[in-house]
């Protein structure tokens, strides 16, 4: 490991080649680069959950920390480790202060592994438009998770107007199994539902996808009711033409499904770590067009999966427009009245 402090993007991009010749060339295996932007409160679960991604998927781990940038003096720290304790891989965890980390991507970008897909992901509150971050412009694919949002329902429209073919969140990821389950209930029935019922709290994303994934899938509204008892999605419902009544419940660890004329069955339904979320989202680097479905139907809109993948880097400074909240001029000597 080094330790790099108060240095430059390009001390950075010197000791990880140096670190990289004594480690014996581990770059020529990596799959991706890995981009993470996170909060400084929440460093050590995104490089927890990275690590545990980059052991499934050998990539080039960047780690980027946006700190006070509002401060006068720019400054980067960097810590450089290649096969040590976040993962197999290389990674770089840089922390930036100031202006400079409005311009993360003049570190970043030297770091890249050449001629690989870059993937972004947010693991704090992503901006509203994707666009305005450089980082998510430069990915191939992006990754979200409206749960860390102060209203994930909101944050969860924001997506669906942002979207562009390559972006998922990991509120899709953490209704994997309840898909497999609910489709895999039709294995052996033609029967079609008519109705549908999710059972989960009003503020919880994944309701909204599984809702938006039933609609859009079976043409159908399913409604939503809110249940604020449980902590999160805890069952749903299905009504079929033919009488029939399916339902998945959820119960520490396990679903129970029951059937109309049929005994009830367990199925596993386990609440996985971050890190296995991210790897599954890492399995693939084209555009989730069921996902694209899913959340178009959750937020009222259509036509998401055909949307241009690619964005054009739109620049917004955060600090002009909080001074232009709190009514203050961005030119020096010139009062607002």
């Amino acid at each position: 490991m080094i330790g790099l402090w108060d240095t430059t993007g390009n001390e950075v991009v010197k000791a990880l080649a140096a670190e990289r010749r004594s480690a014996g060339g581990v770059a020529s295996g990596m799959a991706l680069t890995l981009i993470v932007v996170v909060d400084e409160k929440r460093v050590r679960e995104a490089e927890a959950a990275a690590t545990i991604a980059s052991a499934a998927h050998p990539c080039r781990l960047l780690i980027v920390v946006r700190s006070d940038v509002d401060r006068d003096r720019n400054r980067l720290d960097a810590e450089i480790v290649v096969g040590g304790r976040l993962g197999p891989g290389e990674a770089v965890v840089a922390r930036m202060y100031g202006r400079l980390a409005l311009h993360a991507e003049s570190v970043v970008m030297p770091l890249l592994v050449p001629d690989v897909p870059v993937v972004t992901w947010w693991h704090a509150d992503p901006p509203a438009e994707i666009a305005t971050d450089f980082l998510g412009v430069v990915a191939d694919r992006r990754i979200t998770d409206a749960a860390q949002a102060d209203d994930p329902i909101e944050a969860l429209r924001r997506r669906a107007h942002d979207y562009a073919p390559g972006d998922t969140d990991l509120a899709w990821t953490r209704i994997t199994l309840w898909r497999t389950l609910v489709a895999g209930a039709f294995d052996t029935t033609e029967a079609q539902v008519t109705e549908a019922t999710v059972v989960a709290p009003s503020t919880d994303p994944t309701a909204a996808l599984m809702r938006g994934w039933l609609a859009a899938r079976l043409g159908i509204d399913p409604q939503w009711r809110h249940a604020d008892e449980y902590p999160r999605m805890h069952e749903v419902q299905l009504r079929c033409a033919n009488g029939d009544e399916l339902t998945l419940t959820r119960n520490d660890g396990m679903a129970v499904f029951r059937r109309s004329g049929q005994e009830d069955r367990l199925l596993p339904l386990v609440r996985r770590p971050l890190g296995d979320e991210l790897a599954e989202e890492l399995r693939r680097l084209d555009a989730d067009q069921v996902y694209a479905e899913a959340l178009g139907a959750a937020a009222g809109l259509t036509g998401l999966e055909h949307r241009p993948a690619q964005r054009v880097h739109v620049w917004k400074d955060p600090t002009e427009a909080r001074r232009a909240e709190a009514g203050i001029s961005t030119h020096p000597g010139v009062a607002r009245a």
